[in-house]
């Protein structure tokens, strides 16, 4: 098993290096152009209702942003040296360019849903864009089985393990709180979990980026030999004199790459799930926040952890300190003790805020196979469910078996995502054409795309109505297909 499942990541990666690499090429290195652009758009206001354009890239860090950027970081150094830094730099950068093309579809092809914002994602640009409702149920399911299930059941173990060794907490107990604060969340719905994620997300990273941020002022003259260190390292030059330079090469890119693909999710097929959520004038406007997004999360977070281990001096070649202990204690030789209290409270913010991204993930894909309440409301009963389970045990199988589906799931994806990039690349000059005529808001319409790509969206969706703004309309202009038709596609 553990055979197949490493030559099954290994064709992944190179599918996501090679299809980041052509949509860097096809969509003129958006990810740098854009980029501006896109911070830009964090401070626009919504003119909407519904879910607005931050609120769903917040919805996407969430899972992102996880503990993974803490735990992960520090493993990946252990793993491949600093020079798996690099290479997780590259990668994130051709990763930014799928998040764009993927989360723009995923906005392209949403369909409303009956409480008046949306759902999409791959399960729905497969059926509605391939007209294949096999892959798009294979893929609902795994993401239903991925996310909604075992993630959850692995954040959940996170947050149980640091609140043992910590504050002495039995892991039931745990498991309870979790399950007590969560579940007003989950049954809320998305747009409680989008306004939720809103507030938390953004003050739990900038609370981490601050305290990073401070243990790295106190180092800063060691900054040019730990920049020097991970060029040098990402190409084999440290260890060249002991003619290890081949293996050290290999172990950077292979780490770096792995941890860059799968820190940002780009490609995986997750985040368009909240990309599609959004109330927005055009399909680019998301497509450039959660591109932001995947940068974010890479070349801020996960940058932070990685210099705060390096500029502290308690990274050593070859050691093989856990990565909560590494990071703990590169923390620890800035801040004192109370270093390790603040990064059990990180890991719970951190892990908790992944769990309710990832069920608004699987709802979206709940909702696809099965519209009936009642199924919704078993789904909602069965993750709390989870949540007492991972709190209790750790399964190292369950892992085996969700590294195969999150393999599958992605994929699938980037399949999609190849084939209809195309539609994605007309929204994109749609959006540039409207630009340089001086529209600040440029505004999509379905005549932009080919008939046979207009005639496969739900209804009302991309419309001149439905395009425009909203305020002051009434119900019947704002949702021109009617919220009966809502309820049925629902």
């Amino acid at each position: 098993m553990e055979f197949f499942t490493g030559w099954l990541f290994y064709a992944l990666i190179a599918c996501l290096l090679g299809i980041g690499g052509y949509f860097t090429l096809r969509f003129a290195g958006v990810q740098i152009r854009a980029l501006p652009h896109s911070v830009a758009m964090l401070w626009k206001k919504a003119d909407q209702e519904g879910i607005s354009p931050f609120q769903a890239l917040t919805v996407g860090l969430s899972t992102r942003v996880g503990t993974g950027n803490i735990i992960g970081i520090a493993v990946a150094l252990t793993l491949g040296g600093p020079g798996a830094i690099f290479w997780m730099w590259v990668t994130a950068l051709l990763g930014m360019s799928i998040a764009f093309v993927e989360s723009t579809l995923a906005q392209i092809f949403k369909v409303p849903h009956k409480d008046r914002t949306f759902r999409g994602g791959p399960a729905y640009y497969i059926r509605m864009g391939l007209n294949s409702r096999l892959l798009s149920a294979l893929f609902a399911l795994a993401m239903i089985v991925t996310y909604g299930f075992v993630f959850n059941a692995v954040q959940a173990n996170s947050i149980a393990d640091a609140f043992q060794q910590t504050f002495g907490w039995e892991r039931g107990l745990t498991g309870v709180a979790l399950v007590l604060l969560s579940a007003p969340i989950v049954f809320g719905g998305i747009r409680y979990i989008s306004r939720a994620m809103s507030v938390i997300v953004p003050a739990v990273a900038c609370g981490y980026l601050m305290l990073a941020t401070y243990v790295v002022g106190q180092h800063l003259s060691v900054l040019p030999e730990m920049i020097s260190l991970i060029f040098k390292s990402a190409f084999g030059v440290r260890q060249a004199a002991g003619g290890l330079a081949g293996y050290a090469f290999a172990q950077a890119l292979m780490t770096g790459v792995r941890r860059g693909l799968f820190s940002n999710e780009a490609g995986m097929g997750s985040t368009p799930n909240a990309a599609a959520i959004a109330t927005v004038r055009h399909p680019v406007n998301q497509g450039l926040l959660q591109m932001l997004g995947a940068g974010l999360d890479t070349l801020v977070v996960c940058n932070a952890t990685a210099f705060m281990i390096l500029v502290s001096g308690q990274y050593v070649a070859g050691a093989s300190m856990e990565g909560a202990a590494l990071t703990q204690r590169a923390l620890a030789s800035a801040v004192g003790d109370w270093g390790g209290l603040f990064m059990t409270w990180a890991i719970f913010f951190f892990a908790w805020t992944t769990l309710i991204g990832n069920y608004a993930y699987a709802e979206g894909n709940i909702l696809l196979l099965c519209r009936k309440k009642i199924v919704l409301a078993l789904f909602r009963l069965a993750l709390l469910g989870i949540i007492v389970v991972g709190s209790l045990s750790a399964a190292p199988q369950v892992w085996q078996m969700a590294d195969i589906s999150m393999a599958v799931m992605a994929l699938i994806n980037l399949f999609a995502v190849a084939c209809l990039s195309k539609y994605a690349l007309i929204a994109w000059k749609d959006y540039q054409a409207q630009r340089r005529a001086g529209i600040r808001e440029p505004v999509f319409s379905r005549t932009s795309l080919p008939p046979e790509c207009a005639g496969k969206l739900a209804a009302g969706i991309w419309d001149d109505k439905a395009a425009g703004a909203t305020e002051g309309k009434s119900d019947a202009e704002k949702w021109p297909f009617g919220i009966d038709t809502a309820r049925q596609m629902a």
